[in-house]
C-alpha cells in the first residue's frame, strides 16, 4: 500500500504558513489521499502514549485526530503534548462536547451532526464551545457530520441520542451532505461510528462524493488496508482508522 504522506513543499507540517484546510484542500485538487489516525484518549493511557506515538509516526498517516464521544477532557493536553514531542504530523481535534478542546492541538473539527435532531449537537454546544475557542490559536475547520446505519448501537448514537441515516437512502445522505455544503461546512464526515460492525457502504461514498465539492472524510468500522483502498476508490478524500489501530499497533507494518 503506498499512501503518499507529503505533498509538495511539506505542506502537511504544522506549524507552517499555509492553513490546515488549505492542505487537505490541496490534497483533494492534486488527488492526494490522505489518512488520519483517531485516538480516543478514553481508550487510551498516558503512559502508553509514547510507544503508539512511534508507531503513528512509522505509518503512513498525514493526520492524527484525538477525540471521544464520551470522553471528559481529563488529560487531554498532556495527551497532545506527549504526542507532539514525537509526531511531526497535524493534530486535529475531534470532540464529542466542548471539554474536549485543547489549545495544544493545531485544529479543530468544529462538528456539526447533520445527521440527527438533537439540538444540543446541531448548534448548542458549538454555542457552548465558543467561549473556549475564542481563548485558543486552533484552526477551526466546519464539519459536517452524518452518522450512517452500521449494524449495531455505536457510541455516537448512545451519547448524541440520535438515530443513523438509513444505508438504503444514498441519496438521502447524499442531500444531507450537500445541505450542509450549502450551509457552509468546509468538510463532509461519513462515520459509521467507533468500532462500527459495517463500514460506511461504497455507494453512499461514491453518491455522496459526487454530489459535494468540499474534501470528505470517511470513517468507521474499516478493519483492513483493502476497505481504506475501497473507500478511497469510491470517492473519500480522507479515511480515518481508529479501533483497528487500537487493537494492533502493527496495523500498518
Amino acid at each position: 500500500m503506498d499512501f503518499k504522506k507529503d505533498l509538495h513543499l511539506q505542506t502537511l507540517k504544522p506549524n507552517t504558513t499555509i492553513m490546515l484546510y488549505d492542505q487537505i484542500l490541496l490534497a483533494k485538487k492534486e488527488r492526494v489521499k490522505l489518512l488520519a489516525i483517531l485516538i480516543d484518549p478514553d481508550k487510551v493511557a498516558l503512559e502508553s502514549i509514547s510507544v503508539l506515538a512511534e508507531k503513528m509516526q512509522q505509518s503512513p498517516a498525514t493526520h492524527i485526530f484525538v477525540g471521544g464521544s464520551s470522553f471528559d477532557g481529563h488529560h487531554l493536553d498532556e495527551i497532545i503534548i506527549e504526542l507532539k514531542s514525537k509526531i511531526d504530523l497535524p493534530i486535529l481535534l475531534f470532540p464529542g462536547n466542548p471539554s474536549q478542546i485543547s489549545d495544544e492541538a493545531n485544529g479543530i473539527l468544529f462538528l456539526m451532526l447533520l445527521s440527527g435532531r438533537n439540538p444540543d449537537y446541531l448548534v448548542e454546544h458549538q454555542i457552548n464551545a465558543v467561549p473556549i475557542l475564542e481563548q485558543t490559536k486552533l484552526e477551526i475547520i466546519s464539519t459536517g457530520y452524518i452518522l450512517i446505519e452500521s449494524g449495531s448501537k455505536t457510541a455516537v448514537e448512545r451519547v448524541s441520542k440520535t438515530k443513523p441515516l438509513s444505508t438504503t437512502n444514498a441519496e438521502y445522505v447524499a442531500q444531507t451532505a450537500k445541505a450542509g455544503e450549502l450551509i457552509g461546512n468546509k468538510i463532509i464526515y461519513l462515520e459509521a461510528g467507533s468500532g462500527a460492525q459495517n463500514v460506511v457502504p461504497l455507494e453512499i461514498i461514491k453518491t455522496v462524493s459526487n454530489r459535494i465539492s468540499t474534501p470528505l472524510i470517511v470513517g468507521g468500522g474499516i478493519r483492513s488496508k483493502k476497505q481504506i483502498e475501497e473507500a478511497y476508490s469510491a470517492g473519500a478524500d480522507l479515511v480515518v482508522i481508529g479501533t483497528a489501530f487500537e487493537n494492533d499497533i502493527n496495523f500498518f507494518d
